[in-house]
Order: C-alpha cells, then sequence, then structure tokens
C-alpha cells in the first residue's frame, strides 16, 4: 500500500541522532544517509519498500504539516494518472503532474496532490513501464 512516508526536521542532526536508534531497535535498516543532502531512508524487510525518509523540506523550513506527505504505491503508471485525475475531480489541487522524475531514480513515475484539507499526498509507481 505505501511506497514512502517523509518526515520533515530544520534540525538533521538532531533528527538522525534521534532517528537511527530508534529505527534500529525497530529492526528497521538504514538504506543510506547523506548529510550534504540532508536525507537519510530505512526500510521494511524484504523488499525495498516501504521507506520512511527523514530530511529537510523541499518547500524550505519546516512547519507542523509542511514537508508531511503520504505517498501510496501504485503498480502501473497508469495508476498514477487515474489516481491524480480522481484526486482533481474530487476537490484535490494539483501539486506536480504525474510524470517521471529521474532525480529520485530511473523509474520514479509520480504525481502529487493536495487534498481539500490542504495535506500533501503522493501516488508513485517504481516500475519501468506498464507493459
Amino acid at each position: 500500500m505505501f511506497s514512502h512516508v517523509f518526515v520533515a526536521t530544520n534540525d538533521f542532526t538532531r533528527a538522525l541522532a534521534f532517528y537511527r536508534p530508534l529505527m534500529a531497535g525497530l529492526g528497521l535498516a538504514e538504506r543510506f544517509c547523506d548529510a550534504s543532502h540532508p536525507w537519510a531512508a530505512w526500510q521494511s524487510a524484504p523488499g525495498p519498500r516501504p521507506l520512511l525518509l527523514l530530511g529537510r523540506p523541499f518547500e524550505g523550513e519546516h512547519h507542523p504539516g509542511n514537508g508531511q506527505m503520504v505517498a501510496l504505491l501504485a503498480a502501473r503508471r497508469a495508476q498514477v494518472d487515474a489516481a491524480h485525475a480522481t484526486a482533481l475531480a474530487h476537490g484535490g489541487r494539483c501539486d506536480g503532474p504525474p510524470g517521471l522524475r529521474p532525480q529520485y531514480h530511473e523509474h520514479y513515475y509520480g504525481a502529487y496532490f493536495r487534498d481539500p484539507d490542504g495535506n500533501k499526498l503522493c501516488v508513485a509507481c517504481h516500475e519501468p513501464t506498464d507493459g
């Protein structure tokens, strides 16, 4: 069901010092950490997803609600397109149209939108094609 969940912070070093032992205690492996970005991720076993990501918000400084996003996993790119269209048809607001986002990885195909209350959501497919 979930692709990833992003948790935002203004102080990456302090947050990393909290999340590393917490996640290790839960048996979740650290997938990566890049302090220069700054961001880190933990994954569940056995597969590569879902991920819990920690980092600075893309939109700037973190404020409650800013940088928090729930990402839902889609099996096919067509599902991403359909989910985005459905969201907009039911009062959602586009926060990024469906498309490839190779800055995340070469097959990342996602769409971003906000629900009527302004909560940020994503639907993402990680498959190379729909075929």
